[in-house]
């Protein structure tokens, strides 16, 4: 146990055996920006073992998609078939007090209430795309505490998508009916990104506008060049109704032929090795630039342009190469 009372070795050995307060007080230590709870946190996650791997699922679509249903009831799926099932609901962030706003937890009771779920309502912290910067590191956490399947879901603004396929498995792309005219909506890039897309709310008066939404999907998506890391057939589209249950198991079973035969030609392990070869470059730029801003000097000379680029004087590219130069000269 080091000064500051915190023991990385029997948390992590509390973690791996299936604590929840643990998990949960690891989690809030990752998302902390705290310079000693940074420290702390890396000690952390690089005691955990790293034979453990969950299933990583993203989670995307527009607001009022019905994503918090939706996941509540797969969930609930997932668990009463014997799994255990983690979910990171990134929340918008209030401006004011930088919390949660829409407190996923409360709109999904029953899978909050079941033995073998966790769910962790984390707020985006105003991060770009609305993924919470830490949400890798709260994933590898569930993973080591024995997770089977890890889901991410985004607040689908931005460019979130972007930032959740680079920590998950398989990413899945929630839409609505939409009688097929919102083809023209959605940005070529996220379907491309997809392995699945669901349409949820096939039911009731809205079964048959989602049966032709999906055609429709589906007949976009064998126009798209054919990816290296895909079998036969996927990227898919299929309908689901997370208020009746249709459709979620033959959406399992989607995702799981698909990681079978992705483990099977490799493409799983090196997604992953590329993923964590695209976070070690995010975390040092990061670190990089958090050095910066806080040395003394490179922080007066960037005060100091700021005068000269408000006036026009100095370009942008120039002021950034002083800056940099100066906090070079610190270091030597």
């Amino acid at each position: 146990m080091n000064k500051a009372g915190f023991a990385p070795e029997a948390t992590a050995r509390l973690i791996e055996q299936g604590n929840r307060r643990a998990l949960a007080r690891a989690i809030t230590l990752v998302e902390s920006a705290h310079p000693v709870h940074r420290q702390h946190a890396t000690t952390l996650l690089a005691t955990l073992r790293k034979d453990r791997q969950a299933i990583r699922i993203g989670l995307s679509g527009t607001p009022g998609v019905g994503k918090s249903t939706f996941i509540e009831s797969f969930g609930l799926h997932l668990v009463e078939s014997g799994l255990k099932v983690a979910v990171l609901a990134v929340d918008p962030s209030s401006a004011r007090s930088g919390g949660s706003i829409l407190g996923d937890k409360t709109r999904m009771d029953q899978l909050s209430r079941h033995p073998s779920a966790y769910i962790r309502p984390s707020p985006s912290q105003t991060h770009l795309g609305g993924v919470a910067r830490r949400t890798r590191e709260a994933t590898a956490l569930c993973e080591a505490a024995g997770f089977d399947v890890v889901l991410i879901e985004t607040v689908g603004v931005g460019q979130s998508e972007t930032m959740v396929a680079e920590m998950a498995d398989l990413f899945v792309l929630l839409l609505a009916p939409a009688g097929g005219d919102e083809l023209q909506g959605v940005k070529r890039g996220i379907m491309e990104m997809a392995d699945l897309i669901l349409i949820n709310k096939a039911d009731g008066d809205l079964k048959s506008a989602a049966i032709r939404t999906c055609s429709d999907y589906a007949g976009a998506l064998r126009l798209l060049r054919k990816r290296s890391q895909d079998p036969e057939g996927f990227p898919k589209a299929l309908t689901v109704s997370a208020l009746e249950g249709a459709g979620l198991r033959q959406s399992w079973e989607e995702m799981l032929a698909l990681v079978a035969w992705r483990r099977k030609q490799g493409v799983w392990a090196r997604t992953r090795a590329s993923q964590n070869a695209y976070w070690f470059n995010a975390e040092l730029r990061h670190a990089l630039l958090t050095r910066l801003e806080h040395d003394p000097e490179a922080a007066a000379a960037s005060r100091q342009l700021q005068k000269a680029l408000q006036a026009g004087e100095i370009a942008p590219s120039v002021a950034a190469e002083r800056v940099v130069d100066i906090f070079l000269r610190t270091k030597t």
